[in-house]
Protein backbone atom coordinates (compact mmCIF):
# COMPACT_ATOMS: atom_id res chain seq x y z
CA UNK A 1 0.00 0.00 0.00
CA UNK A 2 3.00 2.28 0.37
CA UNK A 3 3.91 1.79 -3.29
CA UNK A 4 0.30 1.93 -4.51
CA UNK A 5 -1.82 3.86 -2.00
CA UNK A 6 -5.63 3.54 -2.06
CA UNK A 7 -7.45 5.99 -4.28
CA UNK A 8 -10.43 8.00 -3.03
CA UNK A 9 -13.36 7.71 -5.44
CA UNK A 10 -16.95 8.93 -5.21
CA UNK A 11 -19.48 6.73 -7.01
CA UNK A 12 -23.22 6.03 -6.94
CA UNK A 13 -23.78 3.50 -4.15
CA UNK A 14 -25.68 0.20 -4.37
CA UNK A 15 -27.34 0.97 -7.72
CA UNK A 16 -27.03 3.11 -10.82
CA UNK A 17 -28.04 6.64 -9.86
CA UNK A 18 -27.82 5.78 -6.14
CA UNK A 19 -26.57 8.27 -3.58
CA UNK A 20 -22.92 9.21 -4.12
CA UNK A 21 -20.56 7.69 -1.56
CA UNK A 22 -16.82 8.24 -1.26
CA UNK A 23 -14.67 5.17 -0.58
CA UNK A 24 -11.00 4.28 -0.69
CA UNK A 25 -10.29 1.77 -3.45
CA UNK A 26 -7.40 -0.63 -3.00
CA UNK A 27 -7.53 -1.47 -6.70
CA UNK A 28 -7.96 1.30 -9.22
CA UNK A 29 -8.01 1.61 -12.97
CA UNK A 30 -5.13 2.95 -15.07
CA UNK A 31 -6.47 6.51 -14.82
CA UNK A 32 -7.02 6.33 -11.06
CA UNK A 33 -10.76 5.62 -11.08
CA UNK A 34 -12.58 2.42 -10.34
CA UNK A 35 -11.81 -0.81 -12.18
CA UNK A 36 -14.32 -1.57 -14.92
CA UNK A 37 -15.55 -5.16 -14.67
CA UNK A 38 -15.66 -5.61 -18.44
CA UNK A 39 -12.10 -4.45 -19.07
CA UNK A 40 -10.72 -6.45 -16.13
CA UNK A 41 -12.61 -9.49 -17.38
CA UNK A 42 -11.56 -9.24 -21.03
CA UNK A 43 -8.09 -7.72 -20.68
CA UNK A 44 -6.77 -9.65 -17.69
CA UNK A 45 -8.97 -12.37 -16.19
CA UNK A 46 -9.88 -14.32 -19.33
CA UNK A 47 -6.39 -14.06 -20.88
CA UNK A 48 -4.98 -15.48 -17.62
CA UNK A 49 -7.50 -18.36 -17.70
CA UNK A 50 -6.62 -18.98 -21.33
CA UNK A 51 -2.89 -18.95 -20.65
CA UNK A 52 -3.17 -21.72 -18.03
CA UNK A 53 -5.56 -23.78 -20.17
CA UNK A 54 -8.80 -23.29 -18.22
CA UNK A 55 -10.61 -21.83 -21.23
CA UNK A 56 -9.77 -22.04 -24.95
CA UNK A 57 -7.37 -19.49 -26.38
CA UNK A 58 -9.12 -16.66 -28.17
CA UNK A 59 -8.24 -15.49 -31.66
CA UNK A 60 -8.97 -11.89 -30.67
CA UNK A 61 -9.77 -9.94 -27.49
CA UNK A 62 -13.09 -11.77 -27.33
CA UNK A 63 -12.90 -14.86 -25.14
CA UNK A 64 -15.47 -17.49 -24.23
CA UNK A 65 -18.73 -15.72 -23.43
CA UNK A 66 -19.96 -18.22 -20.81
CA UNK A 67 -20.56 -16.64 -17.39
CA UNK A 68 -18.72 -19.45 -15.63
CA UNK A 69 -15.53 -18.34 -17.40
CA UNK A 70 -15.70 -14.71 -16.36
CA UNK A 71 -15.68 -12.61 -13.24
CA UNK A 72 -19.05 -14.09 -12.33
CA UNK A 73 -17.18 -17.28 -11.40
CA UNK A 74 -15.32 -15.33 -8.69
CA UNK A 75 -18.63 -14.05 -7.32
CA UNK A 76 -19.96 -17.61 -7.24
CA UNK A 77 -16.77 -18.79 -5.51
CA UNK A 78 -17.12 -16.01 -2.90
CA UNK A 79 -20.71 -17.01 -2.19
CA UNK A 80 -19.84 -20.70 -1.92
CA UNK A 81 -17.03 -20.03 0.57
CA UNK A 82 -19.28 -17.92 2.79
CA UNK A 83 -22.12 -20.43 2.69
CA UNK A 84 -19.79 -23.31 3.49
CA UNK A 85 -18.51 -21.32 6.47
CA UNK A 86 -22.10 -21.01 7.74
CA UNK A 87 -22.92 -17.42 6.72
CA UNK A 88 -26.64 -16.73 6.54
CA UNK A 89 -28.51 -16.29 3.28
CA UNK A 90 -29.75 -12.89 4.50
CA UNK A 91 -26.20 -11.65 5.10
CA UNK A 92 -24.93 -13.14 1.84
CA UNK A 93 -27.77 -11.44 -0.07
CA UNK A 94 -26.66 -8.11 1.39
CA UNK A 95 -22.99 -8.73 0.52
CA UNK A 96 -23.90 -9.66 -3.06
CA UNK A 97 -26.22 -6.68 -3.49
CA UNK A 98 -29.40 -8.75 -3.83
CA UNK A 99 -32.52 -6.93 -2.67
CA UNK A 100 -34.32 -10.24 -2.04
CA UNK A 101 -32.66 -13.02 0.02
CA UNK A 102 -35.05 -15.41 -1.76
CA UNK A 103 -33.14 -14.78 -5.00
CA UNK A 104 -29.88 -15.57 -3.24
CA UNK A 105 -31.36 -18.76 -1.83
CA UNK A 106 -32.66 -19.86 -5.24
CA UNK A 107 -29.30 -19.22 -6.91
CA UNK A 108 -26.99 -20.60 -4.23
CA UNK A 109 -29.03 -23.23 -2.31
CA UNK A 110 -27.21 -26.04 -4.09
CA UNK A 111 -23.98 -24.85 -2.45
CA UNK A 112 -25.26 -25.74 1.01
CA UNK A 113 -24.70 -29.53 1.14
CA UNK A 114 -23.62 -29.52 4.78
CA UNK A 115 -26.64 -27.65 6.09
CA UNK A 116 -28.36 -30.84 7.33
CA UNK A 117 -25.26 -31.85 9.28
CA UNK A 118 -24.97 -28.36 10.78
CA UNK A 119 -28.66 -28.47 11.77
CA UNK A 120 -28.24 -31.86 13.47
CA UNK A 121 -25.13 -30.66 15.29
CA UNK A 122 -26.86 -27.47 16.45
CA UNK A 123 -29.85 -29.42 17.79
CA UNK A 124 -27.57 -31.98 19.43
CA UNK A 125 -25.66 -29.19 21.14
CA UNK A 126 -28.83 -27.42 22.29
CA UNK A 127 -30.42 -30.62 23.62
CA UNK A 128 -27.33 -32.03 25.33
CA UNK A 129 -27.57 -32.78 29.05
CA UNK A 130 -26.70 -29.66 31.04
CA UNK A 131 -25.29 -31.37 34.09
CA UNK A 132 -24.76 -34.70 35.77
CA UNK A 133 -27.71 -37.09 35.54
CA UNK A 134 -29.96 -37.13 38.62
Amino acid sequence: MKLFPPVEVTLPWMRKGGPPVTKLLLFSGPKGGHVWRTSLNEDHWKPALSKVGVIPKAKSREHVAAREHGMHALRHFYASILLDAGESIKALAEYLGHSDPGLTLRVYAHLMPTSRDRARQALGWALRPQGPPL
